[in-house]
């Protein structure tokens, strides 16, 4: 199905209300409905799930160490999914409710109660909750930096499902340092979440149900490796057009897409230079300096803050397009239109400055452990692909142990095929190196042979990280520092079909008596 690009305006998240305000705390209750929405001017409106209604989800915008109560209600239906879900996977089965829902604040410095674990499941009206389901209640305390965060469902086996639904939304952390930079704010400061999906022609959102030339062996309905959809959205609109003015903004890029990688370059209206591109922040909040680029990569879940400047493009037209296999140049290459008026509706006072924030680096010499993380792809008994960690079940006991105020780093050892996005909770880390290595020497013998030297991150990846992108045939080096919260967590890859099935482990974050703590958490 063809649908006319660039005929429906960019819509902006609301910023959602609290209910209360009391003594320092804000309380939210958001609801997780049913609903129906027009996407495209040529479309039928499609059935979606989504926060208060809305696809994405009302953004919840808070400053540095305000804390932020939410009670999460699922008002969903009790019985039926909306897309198809296999029960073979773990915790799917018989007795497991097919529409169950956690929330998860991604990138959050939260306690383990309050950080959507995946078996922390609940049902409509809480009829029905999980064993570990603890409150229904979370605490956000952000007492992290200003920083581009998401929330957006996490249950067991079904993430990809919900998501893809509509369950994602922005969570925005200020802060007085970033205050006093004068960057672009207000209504020139927008949140884009760019997700990719398939409709039948009757607006119906279509998911499939079992892989392309299925074995006859395969249950139905049955987890497929990957998805990609045929059509694009930001902020829930097919190919919307954004009309700016001659003047800065500030663009909050979000990759709420299931697998799709995404590599984002301007294309300016006939054979002009696109305007300058500045990425000032990534997933922990600003870099150090601006980077300047000319394109910009996403795996799913990553963010990145970018400065675009339209000053020198009055009255043309500036294309956001998409680079990255697999893509289709008509269709998945295709973004979103910039449509630049020819005058402001108020001076640009906005600067960015040349420095943004202090960077402290994390030392390998402090280091208090070191852990070679592998990837595994096995088959399983229907003889499809099973995404593993360490060769190791969601199920089996907990092997990773960090203990409370220490500092580890993690070798993230990618001997397969395709980049995995890879994120941990509750911490933000700093990417070290990534080396190639002799992956075939290391799937026959399990030993790691360097073949050349380590290649430092790209300088826009040189900030707080909760996601990176380890690619075959390297070993991701990553420090990280776990402090202020014990309990159980996870790290997964965050392609949300692998995610499901069951390239996810738990993490354990122990306590140690008379640990004097020697950092302050970024």
């Amino acid at each position: 199905m063809r649908l006319t690009k660039f005929v429906d305006s960019l819509p902006i998240p609301p910023i959602l209300k609290p209910s209360r305000e009391c003594c320092g705390l804000s309380y939210y209750t958001v609801r997780m409905n049913e609903f129906q929405q027009k996407l495209h001017r040529d479309l039928p409106p499609t059935t979606l799930w989504g926060y208060e209604g809305l696809y994405p989800g009302p953004s919840i915008v808070t400053w540095r160490d305000q804390i932020v109560r939410v009670k999460w209600e699922n008002h969903l239906p009790v019985f039926r999914h909306l897309l198809p879900v296999d029960t073979t996977l773990h915790s799917s089965g018989p007795g497991i409710p097919q529409v169950r829902t956690v929330v998860h604040l991604h990138g959050g410095h939260v306690h383990t109660d309050s950080d959507g674990y995946p078996e922390a499941w609940f049902t409509n009206n809480y009829e029905i909750v999980s064993p570990l389901f603890k409150n229904r209640v979370y605490e956000y305390t952000n007492h992290q930096r200003a920083s581009t965060l998401w929330y957006h469902d996490h249950a067991i086996g079904i993430t990809r499902l919900n998501v893809y639904a509509g369950l994602a939304g922005f969570y925005i952390i200020h802060d007085k340092e970033e205050q006093c930079l004068n960057l672009p704010g207000g209504k020139y400061d927008i949140p884009f979440i760019i997700q990719d999906k398939t409709f039948l022609e009757d607006g119906t959102l279509y998911y499939p149900d079992r892989p392309a030339n299925p074995s006859p062996a395969l249950p139905r309905p049955c987890i497929v490796p990957g998805f990609f959809g045929d059509t694009i959205l930001v902020n829930g609109k097919i190919w919307p057009y954004l009309e700016v003015e001659p003047r800065k903004y500030r663009f909050r890029f979000l990759n709420g897409s299931n697998s799709r990688f995404y590599n984002i370059r301007p294309e300016a209206e006939g054979k002009g230079s696109p305007p300058a591109w500045l990425q000032i922040g990534t997933d922990g909040g600003l870099l150090e300096k601006p980077v300047e680029l000319n394109q910009l990569m996403l795996a799913p879940a990553e963010r990145a803050d970018v400065i675009i400047n339209f000053s020198q493009f009055p009255g043309q037209k500036i294309r956001l397009t998409n680079i990255q296999p697999p893509v289709e140049e008509d269709t998945t290459g295709q973004i979103l239109e910039f449509r630049v008026k020819d005058y402001l509706s108020e001076p640009d006072t906005s600067t960015v400055p040349s420095f943004l924030s202090p960077f402290y680096p994390l030392s390998e010499c402090d280091a208090d452990l070191e852990r070679n993380m592998f990837f595994k792809i096995s088959t399983d008994s229907y003889g499809r692909p099973h995404f593993l960690l360490n060769g190791t079940m969601w199920s089996e006991p907990v092997t990773e142990k960090p203990l409370l105020g220490s500092t580890e780093i993690w070798n993230i050892i990618n001997a397969g095929a395709g980049i995995h996005p890879v994120h941990i909770h509750l911490i933000q880390f700093q990417i070290l190196n990534r080396q190639p290595f002799n992956a075939g020497l290391y799937n026959t013998t399990g030993k790691l042979e360097f073949t050349g030297p380590a290649v430092l991150p790209d300088p826009n990846e040189m900030g707080w990280k909760d996601t990176v992108r380890a690619a075959p045939g390297f070993v991701t080096k990553i420090i990280m520092r776990f402090d202020h919260y014990t309990g159980r967590y996870v790290w997964h890859c965050h392609i949300l079909e692998h995610e499901d099935y069951d390239m996810m482990r738990p993490i354990e974050i122990m306590k140690r008596p008379c640990l004097k703590s020697r950092h302050r958490y970024n």
